[in-house]
């Protein structure tokens, strides 16, 4: 089992309680009807849990289980094909008895014994998406674990999120690992967004020719839009990744943020270094303060699409997400902090 670095995905409105079909919500649907009731295949669980004194019979029921799954994870984590089931089996009992990872599968275990309510809030939000976007082919839904290697695998037919990675901010092993900026988010409350954040990215690809820091700011900022709406009962700090200090520091700072970009003249650049700092996970974002919080473009590009859609009440999900004119877009917003 490989040890790297944690690299995350980073991934990542108005608080409205969705249990029905709430009128105060422009988008907001009855989650009971038409459900789509999402099970997780517990991948994790089963891997952590394999007697390694008959470990040919755990492998072996594993490749039954998880036909689908497992050949992508040998492949991306394990860097082993499918086939090599010699050295497939070798390389579980390595982990599974390595003294380093012990206290590690112990904890994933305990932290997600039961996933019901995750389960819950995926279905909910899986009810959304099917609703407002029914020729999308939704994905199963996986959890693994991989010594820190990965942190998110998919295909065109699963998504699958490595729980070891969220054990809790202050899990010990964590510190000796990462960044203490990324601490925040390797929480347990934080799977479901993570999930359906991944699902967004990998159902809407940036379509842009000029790909300029506004294009990618609209283009994230749509992506929290949809999981503001998806995800109504969640904080928008949460969805955002941001404590509760950094989502007040970029409300009272707004309108200087925005007047940094523009008088900086960032908005319309093409250079990728800078449209990194705007939105790439770190400390703070560079060009604007040390004191701000990390990805400043992604929260700028959300506030201009919730303008935008709060001015243009017919323009559906769809169309938001079909407009690729990123530039009529903050036109058309009205956005002024």
């Amino acid at each position: 089992m490989k040890r790297t670095t944690l690299f995350f995905i980073s991934l990542f409105t108005g608080l409205l309680l969705l249990n029905s079909c709430n009128t105060n919500s422009r988008f907001g649907i009855d989650t009971t009807q038409n459900r789509i009731q999402v099970k997780i295949h517990r991948f994790d669980k089963d891997l952590l849990t394999l007697d390694t004194t008959k470990i040919i019979v755990g492998v072996n029921s594993l490749y039954t289980h998880y036909p689908a799954f497992l050949p992508v994870y040998t492949s991306e984590v394990l860097d082993t094909s499918a086939s090599d089931t010699v050295a497939i089996r070798k390389l579980f009992v390595q982990f599974l008895s390595d003294s380093t990872f012990s206290s590690v599968n112990k904890k994933t275990l305990e932290t997600f014994g039961d996933v019901s309510d995750i389960e819950k809030t995926v279905s909910d939000a899986f009810t959304y998406i099917h609703h407002y976007f029914p020729e999308v082919k939704l994905p199963d839904v996986y959890f693994f674990v991989s010594g820190f290697n990965r942190q998110v695998i998919m295909d065109n037919k699963f998504i699958g999120i490595g729980t070891d990675f969220y054990l809790g901010s202050d899990f010990p092993v964590y510190k000796d690992l990462t960044y203490k900026y990324m601490l925040y988010n390797m929480r347990r409350e934080c799977v479901a967004t993570d999930l359906i954040s991944a699902t967004l990215f990998r159902m809407f690809i940036m379509n842009s020719q000029q790909n300029r820091l506004l294009d990618n700011m609209i283009y994230r900022g749509r992506i929290m839009y949809l999981l503001s709406v998806f995800m109504p009962e969640e904080k928008p700090e949460n969805l955002m990744g941001y404590t509760a200090e950094q989502w007040k520091w970029c409300n009272t700072y707004q309108k200087e943020i925005w007047g940094a970009t523009i008088d900086q003249k960032d908005l319309f650049s093409t250079d990728l270094t800078l449209i990194g700092k705007y939105m790439n996970d770190a400390p703070f974002t560079a060009p604007i303060s040390q004191d701000s919080p990390g990805r400043l473009g992604t929260w700028i590009g959300w506030q201009i699409v919730k303008s935008y859609m709060k001015k243009n009440t017919h323009i559906s999900l769809p169309e938001l997400m079909n407009e690729n004119n990123y530039q009529k877009i903050l036109e058309n917003s009205g956005y002024r902090p």
